[in-house]
C-alpha cells in the first residue's frame, strides 16, 4: 500500500492542516491505528476522504499522532503538504 505519512506530536484541539494538488483520503491515527492500518486491519481514524482541502482536522487529546494521505488503493500519486496549527490560537 502506498501511502504519505508524518508522525507528530500533538496536543488536545490542535489542528493537522493539510493541502492536497487533487482528491485523497486524509486520515489522523493513534500509535495502535496507525500499526493496524499499516497491516491492512480494520482500524479507526478521524479525517476522511476530501475533494477540497485544506483539510483541517482537530486532535482530540494530546499525544502522538499519524497524518496518513493516501488514494484508497486507486492509481496514481498525490503530493500534501502538512502544517500544525496550535489549538490554544484557535479562534
Amino acid at each position: 500500500m502506498n501511502y504519505l505519512h508524518n508522525e507528530l506530536h500533538l496536543d488536545a484541539g490542535d489542528v493537522a492542516e493539510v493541502t492536497l494538488d487533487h482528491p485523497a483520503n486524509v486520515q489522523l491515527l493513534d500509535p495502535s491505528n496507525f500499526e493496524l492500518y499499516k497491516h491492512g486491519k480494520p482500524y479507526r481514524y478521524l479525517g476522511g476522504h476530501y475533494k477540497e482541502t485544506p483539510v483541517r482536522i482537530s486532535a482530540p487529546h494530546g499525544g502522538q499522532w499519524h497524518v496518513v494521505v493516501d488514494l484508497g488503493g486507486g492509481a496514481g500519486s498525490v503530493r500534501a503538504s502538512l502544517q500544525v496549527h496550535s489549538g490554544a490560537g484557535a479562534a
